[in-house]
């Protein structure tokens, strides 16, 4: 079957726009995203109506079968999704979750108090966005729920502590993929003998968006800057309504299931801790593997840069699985109970699963339309030179929206920002590739096709487009502050310059916000 590209028309933006401002503006994500699916696949077989069909086949039939073979990342990542519903239930239904709501509501004395530990829990847990964002959600919802903070503000700190935080550490899949791509740019470039970690480390404070996020997430958990649609949810939240109960109830919210009155808070950390401890040993243990047939020695960063990361979230969840199961039949917990926390928590899961699929099938529809290299290439044009970083993070913010993954504009994006700096100024070469990682961040952060945004919606039991339309204020508020400093870095080419101006420009920005908050009654 023929098909067409499109990486020089601005046609391969069609399909991930139309889904994106349908999804807004109906709130129904599967009708959005198939609407930009079928209006793709139009598109890519020269509005063929059999080729169309054939081609939507074969994208569906990938997501479960690629190159004849299973496609084993999918799969393992659904799988995982199911095993982490059922034992999010089964800490449910065993009591644990109420358990620890009672405990923390003892040490635990205000709202204040369960944000900051919700968000000091996301930058714990950084191993990978996924595992951080369904994990932490797990643990922190009932002590959220408990303090009537809203599903909305729950997955904002899920979602703006879960990629800021992988995409600046380099024990974590983000950071090892990150090194691995920097690595082979830079010894491209004829920079062999650079140490990719230490060149890893030095883009740390580049990424303004990154840092610049983590501190305004800090001072919304601390002083109560609920701005925009965030500050609706947090009164609703007041009055005992988490989510709009109008809209229907969000994915995972389990308010049937009955709980154990017996339950321990062990029956929450125990399991929780088997999951990270055997997630992070399957990471470590495929890893090495990998380092082992290519003849390498082992370490810890060169395990991350090889692990499998699907795989090691299945199997690690699979052993937390069974440790809860362990629990909760030592606990005496009544089998009717046990079976219906496994049903109701893989049943729970499936509306994120069925999103997740249709932005898989969008993402394979708007990679081989080649969005990210029309969007890529609208950086190559006669743009001068101080403008660069400012107009890489842009472009970068939008083929990550678009798009949905920010690996994938990470792997467009970083090449030719490293030939524009080669073409340049070599000594901007870092900062450049830096503002492309923070870039790709923001869009992800604003994209209603991001998978992380789907999953850190799944962990809060949020609304999937409430979390899009809460969070996309306080991303738009970095967003603007890095590109100033992004900006000024670019005029001096000096890092601390921009930096400086980020720091200033956040400062104003949070005495401004308070100031507006203050003049209103807010939840505190």
């Amino acid at each position: 079957m023929t098909t067409l590209s499109y990486a020089d028309s601005a046609l391969s933006l069609l399909p991930p726009v139309v889904a994106i401002l349908l999804a807004i503006v109906t709130r129904r994500v599967l009708l959005s995203l198939g609407v930009g699916i079928l209006l793709g696949a139009v598109l890519i077989s020269d509005f063929s109506v059999g080729g169309s069909g054939k081609y939507l086949a074969q994208q569906v039939t990938g997501l479960f079968w690629d190159d004849g073979s299973l496609n084993s990342w999918n799969l393992y990542l659904l799988g995982f999704l199911i095993l982490l519903g059922m034992i999010t239930a089964l800490i449910t239904v065993s009591g644990a979750a109420k358990a620890f709501a009672d405990w923390a509501r003892t040490k635990i004395r205000n709202k204040r108090d369960a944000k900051l530990l919700t968000m000091f829990l996301g930058c714990v847990v950084f191993i990978d966005d996924y595992f951080n964002s369904l994990v932490v959600g797990s643990v922190a919802r009932p002590l959220t729920d408990r303090y009537y903070i809203s599903r909305s503000k729950l997955a904002y700190l899920l979602d703006s502590t879960a990629a800021p935080i992988c995409v600046i550490s380099p024990v974590s899949s983000w950071g090892a993929y990150i090194i691995a791509l920097i690595g082979g740019i830079l010894t491209a470039h004829g920079f062999a003998d650079s140490g990719h970690l230490s060149v890893f480390v030095q883009m740390i404070p580049m990424n303004f968006y990154a840092v610049f996020a983590l501190l305004l997430l800090l001072c919304v958990a601390f002083m109560g800057l609920d701005v925009g649609p965030m500050r609706q949810h947090e009164l609703n939240a007041q009055k005992g309504n988490l989510y709009d109960e109008s809209k229907g109830l969000p994915p995972g919210a389990n308010s049937d299931l009955p709980e154990a009155d017996n339950g321990k808070i062990l029956g929450l950390f125990l399991p929780i801790t088997v999951l990270v401890v055997a997630t992070f040993y399957f990471m470590v243990s495929s890893g090495s593997d990998a380092l082992s047939a290519k003849g390498l020695e082992f370490s810890i960063l060169g395990a991350f840069e090889n692990t499998e990361v699907a795989s090691s979230l299945f199997f690690g969840a699979l052993i937390g699985l069974a440790s809860t199961l362990i629990l909760v039949i030592s606990q005496g917990l009544d089998r009717s109970y046990m079976f219906k926390g496994l049903v109701t928590g893989a049943r729970s899961m499936l509306p994120a699963i069925y999103i997740l699929l249709f932005a898989w099938t969008i993402a394979g529809v708007i990679g081989q339309m080649e969005t990210g290299k029309y969007m890529a290439s609208l950086a190559t044009g006669n743009i001068p030179f101080a403008l660069l970083p400012a107009v890489l993070f842009i472009l970068a913010g939008f083929t990550a929206f678009s798009t949905g993954t920010s690996w994938g504009t990470f792997g467009i994006m970083l090449p030719i920002a490293a030939d524009m700096a080669m073409g340049t100024h070599t000594n901007m070469m870092l900062p450049m590739l830096a503002s492309v990682l923070a870039g790709a961040v923001f869009g992800d952060h604003c994209s209603p096709i991001s998978d992380t945004t789907i999953l850190s919606s799944t962990g809060a039991n949020c609304h999937h487009m409430d979390h899009v339309v809460t969070q996309l204020p306080y991303a738009l508020i970095v967003a603007v502050i890095s590109l100033v400093g992004y900006t000024v870095l670019g005029f001096t080419e000096s890092i601390l310059a921009g930096f400086i101006t980020c720091s200033v420009l956040f400062v104003l920005t949070v005495i401004g916000l308070k100031i507006k908050v203050n003049r209103r009654v807010t939840p505190n």
